[in-house]
C-alpha cells in the first residue's frame, strides 16, 4: 500500500468512523433512553413529538393517574379522605416528580411532601375562586411547576382539592442522562479512533522508521552482520527499506572485499618479497663469487654470468607479470579484440613453443577437432599470454622424464573448447577449487624452486572473462592436469536490405 493511499484512508477514517460509530451509539442510547421515557411516564406512541417539549411528557407522565383518581371520585366520593388511598396515589406520583396535596377549607388535608407546604400556601388558593365543578390544569412558569387539580366535597360539607404538584425541569432526567451518554460516547469514541489511528500510523511509519534509525546506528558503529525485513508496511517505506538493506549488503560486501584485498596485498608483499629476495641472493653471491675470483677459469665464469642473468629474468618476469596483474585488475589493459581462425592460431602457437619445450625433453601435441574456418573474438596478444601462462606452468610442474603436453581444440555448438593437458604431477583435489584465486598458491611455504607468484592463473581467468569466456581445470595427482577453456563462437549474422 502507497503511503498517499494510507494518507487517504487515515483522512477518511479520521472523518467517517467516528460519525459512524457515534450515530450508532446515538441510536442505541436513544432507543434506550426512550423506552426508559415510555416506561417512566406510562407514555405510548409518538414520542418524538413529546420529547422537545417537557411540560407534555410531565403532564402524559401523570394524565393516568389524575384520570384514574376523577374515576375513583365519581365511584366514592369519600376516596379522597382516605389516608391509605392518597398514600398510594402519591407514591406513584413520586416516580414521576410529583406530590398529591389535598386541601379542605383552604387548609392542608394532606401533603405528600412537606417541602411543598408554603408553595402551594402562596400558589394553590387561586384555583379556589372558580366554583365549576370538574378538573384543570396550569402551569407556572416561574416556579417550573405544572398543578393539575380536582374540586370535590368532604361527607362533612366542607370543600375540597386535591392538586397534582408536578416540578418540571427544562429537560426530563432521561434525556438528561441521554446526553450526559452521548457525550461520554462521543469522547470514548474519537479516544477509540485516535488509538487505532495511531497505532495504524506507528506500526506503518515509526516504527519501521525507528528500525531504520537503529540500523542506522548499527552501520554508524561499524556492523554490517545484521538483515531488515520490514515488509508489509507502506510502499515508499518498503521500498526505502528495501534500499537500505541494499546498501547495507554492498557495504558488507565492500567490506569483505577490502579485507581480502588488504589480506591478499599482504600476502603478495610477503610473496614478492621472498620471490625477489631468492634471485637478489643468487645474483649477489655469483656477482660476490666473480669479484672474489672464485670463478677462477673461463668456464666458471661464463656458468656464473648466464645464472646472473637467469635469475635476472625471473625478476623482470615476475615484475612484468606484477604490472600486467595491476593494470588488467584496474581494467586499463586494453584489449584489441579481432577475428581469429582458432586452429590456425594455436597450430601457429604450438610449432612457436615446440622447439623451446623439445629442449626441456617435453614433447608438444596438437589435435584440431574444429572445421578451419572456425572464428573466434579475441585478443591475439593476450591470448598468447594465457597460452604461454598456462604451457609455462604445465613445463614448470612435469616430473617425469619424458614430459608431454597436448593441445586439444574440438567443437561444442556455440563454443570452442581448447584443452590444455599435461602428464605433470598434479594438483591435489583442496587446492583446485581456489588455483585461480590471486596469490593462491599450492606451495604456501614457497620454498619449492618451481613456485610463482600466485597470481599466473588469475591473469588467465581475468583475461579469459574479458574475452566472454571462462576456464576450469580437472587434475590428479601423479597423472597431471587439464586446463579446459571455452570461448564463443563468431557468427556473422545477415542483415535483410
Amino acid at each position: 500500500m502507497k503511503l498517499r493511499t494510507r494518507l487517504i484512508i487515515t483522512f477518511l477514517v479520521i472523518v467517517i468512523l467516528p460519525i459512524f460509530l457515534i450515530c450508532i451509539t446515538f441510536f442505541g442510547i436513544g432507543q434506550y433512553q426512550i423506552k426508559a421515557v415510555e416506561k417512566a411516564f406510562g407514555i405510548e406512541g409518538d414520542i418524538y413529538d413529546l420529547l422537545s417539549n417537557s411540560v407534555k411528557v410531565y403532564s402524559k407522565g401523570t394524565a393516568k393517574i389524575y384520570d384514574k383518581m376523577q374515576e375513583d371520585l365519581k365511584e366514592d366520593p369519600t376516596c379522597f379522605e382516605q389516608k391509605d388511598y392518597l398514600q398510594s396515589i402519591n407514591e406513584k406520583l413520586i416516580d414521576k416528580s410529583s406530590v398529591l396535596i389535598v386541601m379542605k377549607d383552604g387548609s392542608i388535608f394532606y401533603s405528600g411532601s412537606e417541602e411543598n407546604i408554603d408553595l402551594v400556601k402562596n400558589i394553590l388558593p387561586d384555583f379556589d375562586k372558580d366554583d365549576s365543578e370538574g378538573g384543570r390544569e396550569m402551569y407556572i412558569r416561574e416556579k417550573q411547576l405544572l398543578i393539575k387539580q380536582i374540586n370535590f366535597s368532604f361527607s362533612d360539607g366542607a370543600d375540597g382539592d386535591v392538586y397534582i404538584v408536578t416540578q418540571v425541569s427544562d429537560m426530563i432526567p432521561q434525556i438528561k442522562s441521554t446526553m450526559f451518554q452521548m457525550i461520554i460516547a462521543t469522547v470514548l469514541t474519537l479516544i477509540f479512533t485516535g488509538i487505532a489511528l495511531v497505532s495504524w500510523i506507528y506500526n506503518g511509519l515509526v516504527s519501521p522508521l525507528r528500525l531504520l534509525s537503529e540500523a542506522t546506528q548499527k552501520i554508524a558503529e561499524g556492523n554490517l552482520d545484521f538483515t531488515m525485513d520490514l515488509s508489509g508496511h507502506a510502499e515508499e517505506i518498503d521500498n526505502l527499506c528495501s534500499n537500505f538493506e541494499d546498501m547495507r549488503r554492498r557495504l558488507k560486501e565492500t567490506a569483505e572485499e577490502k579485507v581480502q584485498y588488504d589480506n591478499e596485498n599482504r600476502a603478495l608483499i610477503s610473496n614478492i618479497t621472498h620471490d625477489l629476495k631468492t634471485p637478489v641472493t643468487a645474483i649477489k653471491g655469483y656477482a660476490e663469487g666473480i669479484m672474489d675470483g672464485v670463478a677462477d677459469t673461463p668456464e666458471k665464469q661464463e656458468k656464473y654470468i648466464r645464472t646472473i642473468y637467469s635469475k635476472a629474468n625471473d625478476m623482470d618476469r615476475l615484475i612484468n607479470e606484477l604490472t600486467f596483474y595491476s593494470g588488467i585488475d584496474a581494467n586499463r589493459i586494453p584489449y584489441n579484440f579481432t577475428k581469429i581462425h582458432i586452429a590456425d592460431y594455436f597450430s601457429d602457437c604450438v610449432e612457436e613453443m615446440a622447439m623451446d619445450l623439445e629442449s626441456k625433453n617435453i614433447e608438444m601435441i596438437f589435435e584440431n577437432q574444429l572445421a578451419k574456418d572456425t572464428v573466434v573474438i579475441a585478443d591475439p596478444v593476450q591470448m598468447k599470454k594465457v597460452v604461454n601462462n598456462i604451457i609455462g606452468n604445465s613445463a614448470k610442474y612435469i616430473d617425469k622424464s619424458k614430459g608431454i603436453i597436448k593441445i586439444k581444440i574440438k567443437d561444442a555448438e556455440e563454443f570452442v573448447i581448447i584443452e590444455i593437458e599435461d602428464n605433470g604431477r598434479g594438483i591435489a583435489a583442496k587446492d583446485l577449487p581456489y588455483i585461480f584465486d590471486r596469490f593462491y598458491r599450492t606451495d604456501i611455504s614457497r620454498n619449492s624452486s618451481k613456485g610463482g607468484s600466485g597470481i599466473g592463473l588469475s591473469i588467465v581467468k581475468k583475461v579469459l572473462e574479458d574475452h566472454g569466456g571462462r576456464i576450469w581445470a580437472a587434475s590428479k595427482v601423479g597423472e597431471g592436469t587439464t586446463m579446459i577453456m571455452e570461448l564463443r563462437k563468431y557468427e556473422e549474422v545477415a542483415v535483410n536490405e
